[in-house]
């Protein structure tokens, strides 16, 4: 399984590491890649990240088995200003693969019209703007078909290992639990 995890300048640390990490212990094959090319990111809380390389690059390997937008104020807006985002996110709801995003990252789906009509969840600071055109909860993850949304930092394990149980079982998933000390 692969998944494609799109790091643009001001992204939330923490929700594209713990993502990048659990996937990664899940064995799925992660490419964290650059929106803006394969330069260290500087993200939200002043953390430089690297990307494993750009997405154009990231992009001959497609398709992928997920797609990951996190959140982070700055990192949605490039992810729901860029062509190149919505061009890859139409294509995985066309082929039904999964599409992930967590806290801002769900308003990229907004600006790119992607999903609509489902139910999602996001960080309570963007639910005015996530309305209008989803069913809204206030669930910590939340599930709708091929889409798996989810609110912030804190519920970023619960995210990751739900996108794991989609992706490699739900016995793979829960066998993360116990050596991560993650509490559920």
């Amino acid at each position: 399984m692969k998944a494609l995890v799109i790091l643009a300048a001001g992204a939330e640390e923490m929700e594209t590491v713990i993502t990048v990490d659990v996937l990664r212990r899940g064995e799925v094959d992660v490419t964290l890649a650059g929106l803006a090319g394969s330069d260290p990111v500087l993200c939200s809380r002043n953390v430089r990240l690297v990307p494993d390389m750009s997405l154009e690059d990231a992009m001959k390997s497609a398709p992928y088995d997920v797609v990951v937008c996190p959140g982070g104020a700055g990192g949605a807006k490039a992810l729901s200003e860029s062509a190149e985002v919505k061009k890859i996110l139409e294509a995985q709801e066309k082929e039904n693969k999964f599409i992930a995003a967590v806290c801002a990252g769900p308003t990229a789906l907004l600006s790119h019209g992607i999903c609509k009509g489902k139910e999602v969840t996001s960080h309570p600071g963007c639910k005015d703007k996530m309305t209008g055109d989803y069913k809204y909860s206030e669930e910590r993850v939340v599930q709708d078909g091929k889409l798996i949304t989810s609110r912030g930092p804190g519920t970023c394990f619960e995210f990751a290992l739900k996108i794991v149980e989609n992706l490699q079982g739900k016995e793979k998933a829960d066998s993360l639990i116990s050596p991560m000390l993650v509490k559920m």
